[in-house]
């Protein structure tokens, strides 16, 4: 005897209708005691649906209209390239005070060391800037824009190892699963240009550490948001969005007759279940459509001036490269693009310092010195967010003997330097300070949520008052503990 249990097709009509019957009172009462929750499908269908991010979005007037955020994934190292103390160039090759390290934690990489060798930086550099701003001789283009650029010296996370540090600064959060902050800001404030999605992201390989530290899609992913406002990688080469293309033989006014059909029973199913997800699934295949167009444009460079593309280096010229990428973001920018991200990997410098981190700084210096002029030149970086970040710094210790020439540097989250520039941001500034051993932060501390704070409030955004309802709180890119607005540092 079959067991209608065991066998959907053998339920009789009796039990059929009976599980029905059960179904209708919970779900009744869950309207009752939860009405926000049809609220929040109702809010997120139409936040699916509108290029134009939330009603009463802005919060108020913003300095910036759009961010491009240049991280350095790895950990730079903040002691080599910003930090400069005179106390540390006078003790280099003296042990590292107890007093200072205090018995923090350190990765297994050096926790088992015998001794602790302060290495001052391995280049001299030069105060810059109407504000003698010092900065290393290995980002000479770093140096010709000191007055644009605001150093945050007092940078601070808990994360110790890559993984969770990259997804925190990246996401507010050291867990995977949370959604990005180009995600966040694409959900705020969508986008200014329907053939193009709001937030875009390209990955390259430095000459540092090669291959450096993984870089996952996640981490431009929407999370619980929905997944309209996830990120779109760009790949480099002539095929920069997989699956964009249409199949041999099947030309653009096929592929409409066929979006037409599909988005008509999407839209069928979307009634009928109420399901944001579905409107996404048509908003997907639009966008699609649209972008078969806008990317062959987007990634042609013949209407750049030449003197505007050798501005990047000669590494410009080769796709997927850092420099190459700051010229495309710029681009996106330029074509409204709410939030570009650029992952540039190889900063992880535990061994090999004194050959990987000059190498590295080369990929990097001039292509981002000409992404500053080139956005200035176009009166972009008054209202354009630049942030270069990573995710945590080095260590003023030496990682093996520093006689050695393999030597490095391990990770150090205390204190790290980022910069920020145009968007509200002033330029020509340092904030926060370490000490004599770059090591503790002694004034103005900044942590994550502080710089996501800071970069919401650019936007026009009030972090305390942006959240998206998930798992019964009320989620934000700033999290539950307390933020600050870093003011100081803005006009």
């Amino acid at each position: 005897m079959i067991d209608p249990d065991q066998d959907p097709e053998a339920i009789s009509r009796r039990t059929f209708l009976g599980r029905s019957a059960r179904g209708i009172g919970p779900l009744a009462l869950g309207t009752l005691l939860f009405p926000d929750l049809l609220r929040g499908a109702a809010a997120s269908a139409a936040a699916a649906r509108s290029p134009l991010g939330l009603p009463g979005l802005p919060h108020f007037a913003p300095k910036a209209k759009r961010v491009i955020c240049l991280f350095q994934s790895g950990g730079l190292s903040h002691v080599d390239l910003f930090d400069d103390k005179d106390e540390l160039r006078r003790r280099g090759g003296e042990q590292l005070p107890d007093s200072v390290r205090g018995g923090q934690r350190l990765t297994g990489m050096t926790s088992g060391q015998s001794s602790f060798p302060l290495v001052p930086p391995i280049r001299e550099g030069r105060r810059c800037g109407s504000h003698g701003t010092w900065i290393s001789d290995l980002l000479p283009g770093h140096q010709s824009i000191a007055d644009d650029l605001c150093l945050i010296k007092s940078m601070h996370t808990e994360a110790i190892n890559h993984d969770p540090a990259v997804t925190y600064v990246n996401t507010g959060n050291q867990l995977p699963g949370y959604a990005s902050m180009g995600s966040w800001i694409s959900y705020g404030l969508g986008s200014e240009n329907e053939n193009l999605p709001a937030f875009i992201a390209m990955v390259s390989q430095g000459s540092g550490k090669n291959p450096g530290q993984p870089i996952f899609s996640r981490l431009w992913g929407s999370g619980f948001l929905p997944s309209s406002h996830q990120g779109v990688g760009l790949r480099p080469g002539a095929n920069p969005v997989l699956y964009l293309n249409n199949p041999a033989g099947v030309g653009r006014g096929q592929r409409r007759e066929l979006l037409d059909d599909l988005a008509a029973l999407n839209q069928r199913r979307a009634d009928e279940l109420g399901d944001p997800e579905t409107l996404t699934r048509i908003q997907s295949y639009e966008m699609a459509f649209r972008m078969q167009a806008s990317v062959p444009e987007l990634t042609d460079l013949r209407g750049e001036s030449s003197a505007v593309v050798d501005s990047y280096g000669s590494d410009v010229h080769r796709p997927g490269s850092y420099a190459a990428n700051c010229l495309l973001g710029r681009r996106l920018l330029e074509r409204g693009v709410r939030f570009v991200q650029l992952f540039h990997r190889g900063w992880d410098q535990h061994i090999a310092l004194s050959r990987q981190l000059p190498n590295q700084c080369r990929d990097i210096d001039q292509p981002t010195a000409a992404l500053i002029r080139d956005l200035k030149q176009r009166g972009m970086l008054e209202d354009t967010l630049v942030i270069f970040a990573t995710e945590f710094g080095r260590t003023v210790f030496s990682q093996g003997n520093p006689a050695d020439p393999s030597s490095g540097r391990d990770h150090h989250g205390r204190a790290f330097t980022m910069w920020m520039a145009g968007g509200g941001v002033r330029g020509g500034i340092e904030y926060g300070r370490t000490d004599d051993f770059c090591y503790n932060i002694v004034e103005n501390p900044v942590h994550l949520r502080d710089l996501h704070a800071t970069v919401l409030h650019c936007l026009g955004i009030d972090h305390g008052r942006f959240s998206y309802r998930f798992r019964g709180l009320q989620t934000r890119l700033t999290g539950v503990e307390h933020a600050n607005v870093v003011h100081d540092i803005l006009t």
